[in-house]
């Protein structure tokens, strides 16, 4: 067992047999350098590359989420074609649009042979996708939460998941919004009510604590 300091001096405990790592949209439409307005998302990038390499190593099961909507925009729902941005011009290609560099996982973040891939037209990984299946014929009982946007994609998923039973860590500081200010707003929404959402660590705590347990198997 592996355990994790985490804020308001809480451990969290994890088996890495039955534990994933979720590491969510991060990919080139959000993150590339030529992106406009994403430094906040840009400065995760070296952190949570450590991050999904330690946990490779640990043995954690690897989830890679992605973004993405088909060019005829048939699975774009009513709501996302009111906000508009999906298919928005970009450097990179239509924005979100399947086969578009702006769709691919951000150089860095491919997922090596083996490691799950969650299309999704949503925001919250769970909806309308085979992630609960995946998880669940697994095994899987903890999830660690990575990834962009911190008050979208990733609180979405991390509320689905509560739901659905699953104990969780969000690492605070490999995940990121647009503005700095929504990001902390999440981080408050998850420990609001004695910790509603699960647990927060920093990538620190976290790489300290798969490191004290391969020492100690």
């Amino acid at each position: 067992m592996i355990h994790i300091s985490c804020w308001a001096d809480r451990t969290y405990e994890l088996d890495p047999a039955h534990s994933a790592l979720l590491v969510i949209d991060m990919q080139r439409g959000f993150l590339a350098e030529d992106v406009s307005e994403n430094g906040e998302l840009r400065a995760i990038m070296p952190g949570l590359k450590n991050v999904v390499a330690a946990a490779r190593e640990c043995g954690l099961k690897i989830v890679h989420t992605r973004e993405g909507y088909g060019a005829d925009r048939s699975d774009v729902n009513a709501a996302k074609a009111v906000m508009a941005y999906v298919g928005r011009p970009t450097p990179h290609g239509e924005f979100l649009i399947r086969g578009t560099a702006s769709h691919a996982f951000m150089e860095g973040f491919e997922p090596h042979e083996g490691e799950a891939v969650i299309d999704k037209a949503a925001f919250n990984a769970f909806h309308e996708s085979p992630l609960a299946a995946l998880l669940n014929e697994g095994a899987i009982t903890n999830l660690v939460l990575t990834g962009v946007t911190t008050q979208c994609c990733v609180h979405s998923t991390l509320r689905d998941a509560v739901d659905r039973g699953f104990l969780c860590l969000t690492l605070e500081d490999c995940c990121a919004a647009y503005r700095r200010e929504w990001h902390d707003a999440t981080m408050d929404i998850i420990r609001s009510e004695s910790n509603l959402f699960g647990w927060i660590a920093s990538s620190g705590s976290f790489l300290a604590g798969l490191a004290a347990g391969r020492a100690g198997a």
